[in-house]
């Protein structure tokens, strides 16, 4: 496997600013998720990491070489397109095998239903083998594109949303199987979605994207717990963090023009008296919408509380996050 190091890189397309002056560092056999809205950049950053596009400026190493002169192929690099691009008049075993039977791999056929059939079994998609791409429905096929790039065992693994057409019950298997081949095989991964539950229960490293420029690079937990910016806080976490003036409950840095409350970080029982607009039973864990003197917010409480709509709930802040006017973070 390999390290992937950016460096200054930056990328416009005409007016556009694709990535601004962006350096981050993939370390060896990590799982790295990029979040961030679309164009923020974390597309592009797959495509400067692939060979699909050049930088304008900067430097991008794979295991230490520079790559400024590699091709794709020669990148030792594997790449997921958020749109399965199979081989529609060959088999799934066909579309599958054809990466292996690369004149730069020639792998022998045995190894080649050897990983065929691992990964076959891993994406549930042994009982195809023998279909057409085109007989395929669109998560079957996203599954054959997500194996192709498996069974070759690169140096890197480049992911644009490879789950994002999957069903709820597949996606969630998948993320498991994913992580668990990622952390088996020491592979380093470089991966997009929007999905916070994707990037929270796989990601070794959480990048958050804005406009081009990486605004913040940590674990999960970091940037969940230790954001450095109002928008960096809203990538992570389900439901969103409460954002409200920061004297709304009083106290606080003088500096603070906001305070930032994720739903954990309400405590209920004592405090001040909000009113209970909503109610949702969500099985695990019911979360309260409330209004507190006339903003909305939402907390989390007991999965059997009794609480309903018009109840009075007494609340206050614990561990809030403060942040400034131009939305950073407030010691």
């Amino acid at each position: 496997m390999a390290e992937v190091t950016l460096t200054n890189i930056s990328k416009s397309f005409g007016d556009q600013i694709g990535l601004d002056d962006v350096s981050m560092t993939i370390p060896d056999g990590s799982f790295v998720v990029l979040l961030g809205p679309t164009g923020a950049g974390k597309t592009t950053t797959l495509r400067m990491v692939s060979g699909l596009d050049k930088p304008d400026s900067g430097r991008i190493t794979i295991g230490g070489r520079d790559m400024a002169s590699y091709t794709p192929a020669q990148r030792d690099v594997t790449m997921v397109f958020q749109q399965y691009s199979l081989y529609p008049h060959l088999t799934v075993r066909q579309n599958l095998e054809f990466p292996l039977k690369s004149p730069i791999l020639r792998t022998p056929q045995d190894e080649i239903d050897r990983k065929v059939g691992e990964v076959a079994e891993v994406l549930q998609i042994s009982h195809k083998l023998d279909n057409k791409a085109t007989a395929l429905s669109g998560g079957e096929m996203q599954r054959v594109s997500i194996g192709r790039a498996l069974v070759r065992q690169p140096s890197v693994y480049l992911m644009d949303e490879p789950l994002s057409s999957l069903d709820a019950k597949l996606r969630s298997d998948l993320r498991i199987e994913l992580k668990s081949i990622q952390a088996n095989s020491g592979a380093t991964f470089l991966y997009v979605t929007h999905d916070q539950i994707e990037a929270m229960t796989m990601a070794t490293h959480v990048g958050v994207l804005d406009h081009g420029k990486l605004v913040q690079f940590g674990s999960p937990r970091e940037v969940y717990e230790s954001p450095v910016s109002i928008y960096a806080a809203s990538r992570l976490g389900q439901p969103r963090i409460n954002v409200l003036p920061a004297d709304v409950f009083g106290g606080g840095p003088a500096s603070a023009t906001h305070i930032g409350l994720r739903p954990e970080q309400i405590v209920q029982g004592d405090g001040e008296d909000s009113i209970v607009n909503r109610v949702e039973h969500l099985g695990d864990q019911t979360r309260l919408h409330l209004s507190f003197k006339s903003h909305d917010l939402i907390t989390v409480t007991d999965a059997y509380t009794n609480l309903k709509a018009g109840d009075v709930v007494k609340i206050r802040p614990d561990k809030a996050l403060y942040f400034g006017a131009d939305g950073a973070r407030v010691a």
